[in-house]
C-alpha cells in the first residue's frame, strides 16, 4: 500500500508541495522511494528548482547523492539545469561532488557542457575535482574547449 504513495510523494515533490509532503512523510512514506525511472523525491524537487521542498526532504534524511537508474544525482541534475541555489544546498547537506553517473560524467561536466558556469564556480569553490575522466577520456577542461566555453576554459585552466 505504502508504494502507492510514493508517486503522490514525488508529485508533491514535482510542484513544492511542502504540506503533503509533511503529511506522507508523517505517515511512514519512504523519503528515498523511487519511481519507474528510478527518481526519487529529492531528484525530483531538485530538478524542478523546488528548493524548500529539497530542504525538507534532506531534513527528513533524504539521502544526498542517491542516483536514479542512469545514476544521475540532484547535484549532477542541478548542474545540467543550471540552478546554484539547488546546487549549493545539496553542497550544504553534503552531496559528493565528484559522483560519476554511468558514461562517467560528473556535475562539474555537465555544468562545463551547459555552460552553467555559475555552477562550475560553485563546484570549483567547494572543490570538485577536475582531473575525472569520462568513459571517453574527457574532463571538464576538455568539455570546456569543445563546446568553446571561454569562461568555464579559464575558470578550469
Amino acid at each position: 500500500m505504502m508504494e502507492d504513495y510514493t508517486n503522490v510523494l514525488i508529485h508533491a515533490a514535482r510542484v513544492g508541495n511542502l504540506e503533503v509532503i509533511r503529511e506522507l512523510l508523517n505517515r511512514g512514506v519512504d523519503v528515498d522511494g523511487r519511481d519507474e525511472k528510478g527518481y526519487t523525491p529529492l531528484l525530483i524537487a531538485c530538478y524542478n528548482n523546488r528548493s524548500e521542498a529539497a530542504e525538507l526532504l534532506l531534513e527528513s534524511g533524504a539521502e544526498v547523492d542517491a542516483g536514479d537508474y542512469g545514476g544521475n544525482t540532484a547535484l549532477m541534475g542541478a548542474a545540467f539545469k543550471g540552478l546554484p541555489e539547488i546546487a549549493s544546498l545539496l553542497i550544504r547537506h553534503g552531496a559528493n561532488l565528484d559522483s560519476q553517473h554511468g558514461n562517467g560524467g560528473t556535475a562539474l561536466m555537465f555544468a562545463t557542457m551547459f555552460g552553467r558556469n555559475d555552477v562550475v564556480k560553485l563546484l570549483l569553490e567547494s572543490g570538485a575535482d577536475t582531473k575525472i575522466l569520462d568513459t571517453r577520456g574527457q574532463s571538464a577542461f576538455d568539455l570546456a574547449m569543445q563546446q568553446g566555453n571561454e569562461e568555464a576554459i579559464s575558470l578550469l585552466a
